[in-house]
């Protein structure tokens, strides 16, 4: 039996649906979209639908670069070029497509499952140092993948605010 095919029950479990459902809303949002209509900036922030999906994959695959201890400590110098890679995720680049974005989200979700069943949720590491985060703060592996829900459920209403403007489409109600 492989670890994909194990029985997850208590606390993983809760982790994993609550990733699978703040996941599922904010793809749904998405849904029906063209690439034009997922990169439209449809109020007055440089957001748009696939930007904010991309950019919640990036965070997921940060923090879970974190969870198994390969995040980086050392602070961050926000030079032009880290900035217009931070940028770069918050958009669709030259041939993205909203596709291709939702696909490399739904493989990362499927990595990030993987060590939800495996890892030692108790295990802590180091956050990185930034203006915003001083040095010597650590979280467990558990944090971590709350951090995701967190991120994921934020950017998940950013986005349906984008939505409903662009087409009235809400992901509820």
């Amino acid at each position: 039996m492989t670890t994909n095919e194990q029985t997850v029950s208590g606390e993983r479990a809760d982790i994993l649906d609550l990733l699978a459902t703040r996941r599922h809303f904010l793809r749904h949002t998405a849904q029906g979209l063209t690439d034009e209509q997922a990169s439209t900036r449809s109020t007055k922030s440089e957001l748009t639908v696939g930007g904010l999906i991309k950019h919640v994959m990036t965070v997921e695959q940060h923090w879970a670069e974190f969870a198994q201890g390969k995040g980086e400590t050392a602070a961050v110098e926000f030079t032009p070029e880290v900035i217009a890679v931070w940028q770069d995720q918050f958009r669709f680049v030259e041939g993205e497509t909203l596709a291709d974005v939702l696909a490399a989200y739904e493989k990362v979700a499927e990595a990030t499952a993987e060590l939800v069943r495996t890892l030692d949720l108790d295990a802590k590491y180091e956050l990185q140092a930034a203006p915003w985060q001083p040095p010597g703060v650590f979280w467990t592996v558990r944090m971590a993948f709350l951090q995701i829900a967190s991120e994921t459920a934020q950017h998940s209403g950013h986005a349906d605010i984008i939505r409903e403007t662009i087409d009235g489409q809400k992901t509820m109600g």
